[in-house]
């Protein structure tokens, strides 16, 4: 069977280049040879300056590439004149690598975002970060590490997360995915949370396996016992890939709805014109 297999066109590798051929790629970053792209959706006729810039990064738990999980997200966000980035990362299945790697590179992307401000026409004090579980952690960690770990010119003002890995520490979930259970704990963003981060919108599902509700109702609450705002929007019934457009149309819908409006009130986006369809 696998010489059979071995013969076969890679049909995930075209059609991911199908899916992101309305998007200027750019490498971002290149570590050990490997060549990292973001994907990048502006907003269609717009070369005005100063425009809020969203950034997505995938799910799969650093295990595999799925870039172009938040491809629709892209496109509704540049639709209301955002620039959005949907990052490439290093994942197990295709460089042998493990969260501190795709961390790096997370790092890395933010950096690339502020540093190429002009010439992506972006505000890099409008910069919104999201993501979706191992992606998510990505994100809150950008937002959560404090200088000494993470010392950068940038942080990201908004947090949209999805089914979010909130808590890598033993009690929590993929803490053996890390070198060593201390780097778990120090890295798990249930133990970053203090006062002064970025605003956070929390979509889970209550009836996720993978990364428990339960961890995203704690961590929520915790966040605001801080002075943060945290806003937590569940979904009954709903499991871990409940946001995603091929998953469940009216999920999507609604998760970029409450995506949309909490940008919107974060002021990274403004309002909606009545007659503007989106």
């Amino acid at each position: 069977m696998s010489h059979i297999l071995q013969k076969l066109a890679p049909i995930g590798e075209s059609r991911d280049k199908e899916i992101l051929k309305a998007a200027s790629t750019y490498v971002f970053s290149e570590k050990d040879g490997v060549e990292l792209l973001a994907h990048v959706f502006a907003p269609e006729g717009s070369t005005v300056a100063g425009r809020p810039a969203v950034a997505f990064f995938h799910g799969g738990f650093w295990d595999v590439p799925m870039v172009t999980q938040f491809v629709p997200h892209c496109h509704h966000f540049a639709a209301r004149g955002a620039v959005s980035v949907a990052f490439e990362y290093r994942v197990a299945s295709k460089h042998q690598t493990g969260p501190l790697a795709a961390i790096g590179d997370a790092r890395a992307a933010l950096l690339w975002l502020h540093e190429n401000a002009g010439l992506l026409g972006l505000d890099s004090e409008k910069i919104a970060v999201a993501g979706a579980a191992g992606g998510a952690f990505l994100a809150l960690l950008l937002a959560m590490q404090k200088d000494k770990q993470f010392p950068t010119p940038v942080r990201p003002k908004v947090v949209l997360l999805f089914s979010a890995l909130l808590n890598t520490t033993p009690k929590g979930q993929l803490s053996d995915r890390f070198p060593s259970t201390k780097e778990a704990k120090a890295l798990s963003p249930s133990n970053l949370i203090r006062r002064k981060l970025p605003p956070m919108l929390v979509m889970h599902g209550k009836a996720d396996r993978v990364t428990p509700f339960d961890e995203a109702a704690s961590f929520c609450r915790r966040m605001k016992w801080r002075g943060n705002r945290c806003q937590l929007v569940d979904f009954n019934g709903a499991e871990h890939s409940f946001f995603n457009f091929n998953v469940s149309h009216a999920h999507f819908e609604m998760t970029i709805a409450a995506a949309d409006r909490f940008l919107v009130e974060s002021g990274i986006l403004d309002e909606v014109e009545a007659d503007v369809a989106i």
